[in-house]
Order: structure tokens, then sequence, then C-alpha cells
């Protein structure tokens, strides 16, 4: 049973060209490449939409007693950390696996859940199947980016990395409406339903449009192999060295704090801001969500156009950037939170600003200015640290915002009231935190030259 599990996920067997002239194989591959890249884009764009489900849904769930916030707050973070563990894992797994069917897989599992999530009140079951869920999520990511590596050369892969990296707001922007537009419509039970046939629908479209490998399609390799298979004593020795050295950095491990306190924010609004705008704006599920939803299509421009400010604005430089980006991160916050009363403009502009910012940081803190300063053979493991500090940075955001939410929840004349002072300051001071830490960096992003990486 395992030896069939293990061929059927093996990367597809290479195919013998058919007789094609180079022009035909050029448009063939062309044709392949734009296959596989949009599958990709859209495909793990609905990974979000069954990942970001219940985010829609926690107000309802509370309102009619199914789970309470603390209860809730554990539920998504068990997501959070089995995500983190599966990025790790899958990593290596997608390397060597055909990854249309491990992508598929993964979309598959998670839409499973997503329609079981539906008939669950048990906070252990629910718990559990989140869990799951987390775990095949990360299956999404890993093999998007070894398909791109597949099928695109090294001087094409830059850009369409850059527009791949946008499908995660475009998933929580259609997470936001269509899911919010079934829970308005239909209730939450029907919410989680319309999560996972949309997710059967994306593992369809996985299956159907996202190719392997060029030479299962019997077409040549894109990027050439490497002319050794294996590294020889010397170079293992010093690709070991360069990963303890990463381990070593306390800039690396500063930055893994600075972005994990940037993805307690963004997730803090992500998890719990259509929860808040309902109970503390008095917004319905639909307006709240769509209010939501405007800070993941602004996070489309700054994840596309981050690498265009840092290198063309600021000469290569990251931290003017994330400094700058990182203090409208803040005031985006301190706008959406601190501003009394019901303003829809206020909150609009707010959310603009939010996702903006928060996609110029995903690139920023979340992994690129800690490559900048690790060594060449090692920026894998700086992804890595600072991958699972933000994961876990987002999944204690997810339990602790639960508890204070809870914690301060009064009930007058039979309806819940919230006092969200303590989040407030939560969610802004983690904002500003990241802020600082970066800055204790800033003279080492600033000097950085090719020296320290050799």
């Amino acid at each position: 049973m395992l030896k069939y599990i293990i061929n059927f996920y093996r990367v597809s067997m290479p195919r013998p060209c058919n007789g094609e002239s180079l022009s035909e194989q050029k448009k063939r591959l062309k044709r392949l490449q734009w296959s596989t890249f949009l599958a990709a884009t859209f495909g793990y764009g609905l990974y979000y939409v069954c990942r970001l489900s219940l985010n829609v849904m926690k107000k309802p769930i509370v309102d009619e007693g199914i789970f309470s916030e603390t209860e809730l707050g554990i539920i998504g973070s068990v997501l959070f950390f089995t995500y983190a563990i599966g990025k790790f894992t899958n990593g290596f797994l997608a390397d060597r696996s055909n990854i249309n069917r491990f992508m598929t897989t993964g979309l598959l599992v998670t839409a499973l859940v997503n329609l079981c999530l539906g008939f669950t009140n048990s906070f252990i079951l629910f718990a559990i199947l989140w869990g799951i869920s987390g775990w095949f999520q990360s299956m999404g990511a890993a093999s998007c980016v070894v398909g791109l590596s597949r099928w695109f050369s090294d001087k094409e892969r830059g850009s369409f990395y850059g527009f791949w990296s946008a499908s995660h707001n475009i998933g929580e922007a259609l997470t936001f409406i269509i899911v919010a537009s079934v829970v308005s419509v239909l209730g939450w039970r029907s919410g989680f339903l319309g999560a996972g046939l949309v997710g059967l629908i994306g593992a369809l479209i996985i299956w159907r449009f996202l190719h392997d490998t060029p030479q299962s399609e019997g077409l040549p390799a894109v990027n050439q192999p490497k002319e050794k298979k294996e590294m020889n004593a010397v170079e293992t020795a010093n690709y070991n060295k360069a990963q303890k050295q990463v381990l070593l950095m306390p800039a690396i491990w500063i930055l893994a704090l600075s972005s994990a306190f940037m993805y307690i924010s963004r997730y803090a609004v992500n998890s719990w801001g259509v929860f808040y705008l309902e109970a503390e704006k008095g917004y319905s599920t639909l307006d709240a969500s769509f209010i939501i939803s405007i800070n993941s299509v602004c996070g489309i421009v700054g994840t596309v156009f981050s690498g265009f400010i840092s290198d063309k604005l600021f000469g290569g430089r990251r931290n003017v950037p994330a400094l700058i980006f990182g203090l409208m991160n803040v005031a985006a916050l301190c706008l959406f939170l601190l501003v009394p009363g019901v303003h829809t403009w206020v909150d609009v502009t707010a959310m603009i600003l939010f996702g903006t910012s928060i996609g110029v940081l995903l690139c920023f803190l979340g992994g690129l200015m800690a490559v900048d300063i690790a060594p060449r053979n090692a920026s894998g493991a700086a992804l890595g640290v600072v991958g699972i500090a933000s994961y876990i940075g987002a999944g204690l955001q997810d339990v602790m915002s639960g508890v204070l939410i809870e914690g301060n929840k009064t009930v007058v004349d039979g309806t819940d009231v919230y006092d969200f002072t303590y989040i407030n300051w939560f969610w802004i001071g983690a904002a500003i935190l990241s802020v600082l830490l970066a800055l204790l960096v800033w003279n080492c992003l600033l000097y950085t030259s090719p020296s320290p990486r050799d």
C-alpha cells in the first residue's frame, strides 16, 4: 500500500518527443507554461477560500452558542501550528513529487474538511479537522513554487513568481465576498459547504490544467540540469556551515520576530476583522466582509510592486520601505480601531492602507530581508526560520485574541456587549513592535555587501 502511494506521487516519467518541429515545441511549451501558471495562481487562491472560511463565520457561530470566542481562537491557532509544520515537511516532499497530484490532494482534502465542518458541533472534532486542514493546506505553496521552478527559466521565474505571490490576496478577497454572501443568505453551516464546493472546483482545475514537468509532456527541460547531482565533501561542509551560520545570526532571529509580530497584525484583521466590525460597529456579515476584502485586493498591489519599490525607488535597500510601510501598517490599524463611531469611508481607507502595507511587508519582513543578509547557499534556511516564527506568531495571535475578546464581554439585556480596548492595543502594539525590531537591524541591512554572503 505504502509503495503504491509513493509511486502514485512520484515525479512523472519523461515522455518521448512526438516529432514536433522546434517552433511547434516552443508554442506548446508556452501554452503549457501559461496553463500551469494560471492553474497554480487560481488554484492556490482557492486554497485560501478553504483556509479562511472560518473567519467569516465566527460571529454567527458565537451567536448560536456553538463555540466561545476562546474556543474559536484555539481552533484557529491549531491550523496555523499544523500549517507551520507542514510548510517545512511538504517543502521537501514537493521537490520529489508529481506536483499535479500533490497539489490536487492538498486542496481536495481541505475542501472535504470544510464540507464536514458544516455538520460538526464538537469542539474537539472541529479542532482536529481544522488542524488536518492546516497540514494539507501547506501542500499548496510548495507545489506552486516547485512548479514555477520546473516550467520557467531563471530569467522568467522572478516575474511569474511575483504575480503568483498575489494569489493569496485573490483567495482572501474571494473568501470575504463569496463565503460571506452564502453565510448572509443561508447561515454559517452553508458557508462551510460553499467553501468546500469552491475547493472541489479548484481541485478539478488543478488536476486538469497544472502540469508536472516539461519532460512528462514530451518537451525538453526548461532549466538545464546541473553537471553534478551530488555535492562533494567540501561543498557539503560549506553548506552545513552556512546553515549553522544562519541559526547563529542574531539579525535573522530579530527579523523572524519582526515578521512574527507583523503576522499577528495581519491575521488579527483577517481572522477577527469581520467579527470586530459586526460586534463593535454593527455592520452586517456581508458589509463587514466586503470592507475586510478591500485589504486583500490592495495587498495585490503591494505584493506585486514591492520589488519595484525597493529596487527602483530605494536603490535595492529594504530597510527604508520596510520602515515606511511598517509605520503605514500602524497608522492603518489606529484608523481602523481607534476612530470612534461608524464611518464607512474611514474603515475603507484603513483597509486600503493596511492591505498595501501588509503586501509589501510580506515580501520584505516575510523573507527577502533575511535572504539579503544570509549566506547565498543558506537562503532556504533563512526563509525557514522566518516562516516558522511567522506562523507561530499567527497561531498565538488567534488564541490571545479569542481570550481577550471573550474576557471583556458582558451581557446586557440578553445582548453580548464587547469592550475591545485591550484587543485594540494588542493588535496595534504588535505592529509597533514589528517596526521597532526591524529598526534593530537597520545598519546590517543598509551596509550589506556581497562579502558576508561568501
